[in-house]
């Protein structure tokens, strides 16, 4: 199986680069499609990581454009750099002056969380942060970073100090910002609109659907971790993370169902308990193995297949003044989206608690999972530039965008993005372990001739378009043959108060499909239920098809068939276009 592989930080300090070494693991027989992960002529070619010392010369040449393909290796032979592409935390680029960053909430001005399904206020919910003095964090020197474990593998001392850390925090008083409840708040205040942007008083605040979905919560599980800490007095504990995108994962870890410790909650869905798998793409399926081989293919199409810039994993620019989120990346809206539906409790009013913005962070399994998340971007980061040539954004309006969040200490302290950029600068790391997606390719389908054969001519599409059902319709290529190209869906209308998801397939026949596994999978759009201004939103999407047209016999087509198959029942999503665009030159 292929591994971005961790470095071991025993002895290593965070500007520092580890000598690579041979790792890797043998294919295990409960894949359900063992050829993926086999070599093959066409896949051979495909992903390799840039040594360290080649990422490290990227990383100070100004341009960030540095051609270091002289220095691929197979990636299954190297041991990462520490930190990957963002490892020299010092040589992040220095934002120019202010200009138009989103601004931290300013804490005496609060306001009242609404219901993300109903758009009512939440009555007895309180969103509100309590006000401190407020000071610049800067981050400590780290000489050992905390490794983060997969909580599938934690051993029962962990478990016991995991548990005794929640239990304390727990035991808090409602006055201290640290406790149990208070720290739940946060995410409810910053994703709810209890608050308005900082300096911009009618504006309200939301961190999810843009840029700031990775940092925010990167610095949200920072403290959240600390606090723990320091609660049992040990600095190196590290919050687990659920490994959902490796199949020994994609279950419902189950350290959190033990019914009498400290990280259980009775609000999550109970048809979704171990042994049950885990749906990253929300299909239905229920066969266990299809749902493994739909997951690892929902991972290699958003980490890998589906982007063609940094916005299109990251998230949509999203600036001071702007009312709503702009979109959400790939991650995000993908297996992010699916876990948080996946275990919210579908006999609540509002799928508490995972299943909602405001309620989600009263789970202990939420911290647990955004471990996850937070490791996608880590992992992404660390992705060669044959994928994404450059992952860093140095826009100053995402670099000086800041929140505020308690510390250890209680302290209230502002922190910014342009610190968050390096989860080794902040003092911690993930513990190592097999990427099985990070090959799963789909195998090459011939899907022109299917369509022909067996299907009718597809219609071209009226929009604006209201996706309740199964549509599919033609769209022109911008070129006959081979070419580099994504298909952009525009202007996409959605009610914020539901769940809602689509999957798109490029030349499929299949009006319910429950299987991903294939090349005509392009990519998804979901969000978990929040609350806006006014319930909507508009966003768009770009799936990139580039690799999608290796793997599929369609280079002399002039058109394309679109099949949107929403995974929600009822109105809620509107599709203002769709196109298919060539890819600008990558830099």
């Amino acid at each position: 199986m292929a591994s971005l592989l961790l470095p071991s930080l025993a002895t290593t300090t965070p500007n520092t680069t580890t000598a690579a070494t041979s790792h890797r693991s043998p294919s295990r027989s409960v894949f359900p499609k063992p050829s993926h992960f086999l070599a093959h002529a066409k896949r051979s070619h495909r992903l390799h990581v840039t040594s360290a010392a080649a990422q490290n010369q990227n990383l100070n040449d100004s341009s960030n454009n540095a051609d270091t393909s002289t220095a691929k290796v197979d990636r299954r032979n190297v041991l990462l750099g520490l930190g990957g592409l963002y490892g020299a935390a010092s040589l992040i680029p220095t934002p120019a002056a202010l200009a138009d960053p989103v601004l931290a909430p300013n804490f005496d001005k609060c306001g009242v969380a609404s219901d993300a399904i109903s758009g009512e206020v939440l009555e007895g919910v309180n969103c509100c942060l309590i006000k401190e003095d407020i000071t610049d964090y800067k981050l400590p020197l780290i000489q050992v970073p905390r490794i983060r474990p997969p909580a599938q593998r934690a051993s029962a001392d962990y478990v016991y100090k995991y548990n005794l850390a929640i239990k304390k925090m727990k035991e808090l008083p409602d006055t201290d910002p640290r406790s149990f409840m208070n720290q739940a708040n946060i995410h409810c205040a910053y994703c709810n609109t209890a608050y308005k942007q900082g300096g911009a008083d009618t504006v309200p605040l939301q961190i999810h659907n843009s840029w700031l979905f990775f940092p925010f919560h990167r610095w949200y599980l920072y403290f959240y971790e600390k606090i723990l800490g320091k609660l049992i007095g040990d600095p190196s504990f590290a919050l687990p993370f659920w490994n959902w995108d490796n199949p020994k994962g994609m279950t419902m870890p189950p350290i959190f169902n033990d019914p009498n410790s400290a990280i259980y909650d009775p609000l999550r869905e109970q048809t979704h308990l171990p042994p049950a798998i885990v749906d990253l793409g929300l299909t239905g399926s229920t066969d266990p193995l299809q749902l493994v081989s739909n997951n690892l293919t929902v991972m290699y199409t958003e980490m890998v297949r589906g982007n063609n810039t940094v916005f299109d994993f990251m998230g949509q620019p999203y600036r001071a003044g702007t009312p709503v989120s702009p979109g959400a990346g790939a991650s995000e809206r993908g297996s992010h989206t699916s876990i948080h539906i996946f275990a919210g409790d579908s006999t609540q009013p509002n799928r508490e608690n995972m299943g909602n913005f405001y309620s989600a962070g009263r789970d202990p399994l939420f911290y647990c999972h955004h471990a996850n998340v937070d490791r996608m971007w880590t992992l992404w980061q660390r992705l060669p530039s044959t994928v994404i040539p450059n992952k860093q954004i140095t826009d100053p309006d995402y670099l000086n965008a800041n929140f505020l969040l308690y510390d250890e200490n209680a302290q209230l302290v502002r922190v910014y993005v342009k610190d968050a950029i390096s989860n080794i600068r902040m003092g911690y790391d993930y513990e190592r372990i097999d990427l099985p997606w990070l090959d799963y390719r789909p195998p090459r389908q011939t899907a022109k001739a299917k369509i022909i054969r067996t299907s009718t001519k597809a219609p071209r599409a009226s929009f604006p378009l209201k996706l309740e059902k199964v549509v599919r319709f033609e769209v022109d290529k911008t070129k006959k043959g081979k070419a580099d190209e994504s298909l952009l869906l525009e202007n996409i209308v959605v009610d914020t108060s539901k769940f809602l998801k689509f999957d798109v397939f490029i030349n499929d026949e299949d009006d319910a499909p429950t299987e991903l596994d294939k090349a005509a999978y392009a990519g998804t759009y979901a969000q978990v239920p929040h609350k806006t201004a006014n319930r909507t939103a508009t966003s768009s999407i770009s799936l990139r098809l580039t690799d999608l047209y290796d793997d599929m016999d369609i280079e002399d087509d002039d058109t394309l068939v679109v099949t949107l198959v929403p995974r929600h029942k009822g109105p809620g999503v509107t599709i203002g276009g769709i196109k298919i665009v060539a890819n600008p030159p990558k830099t």
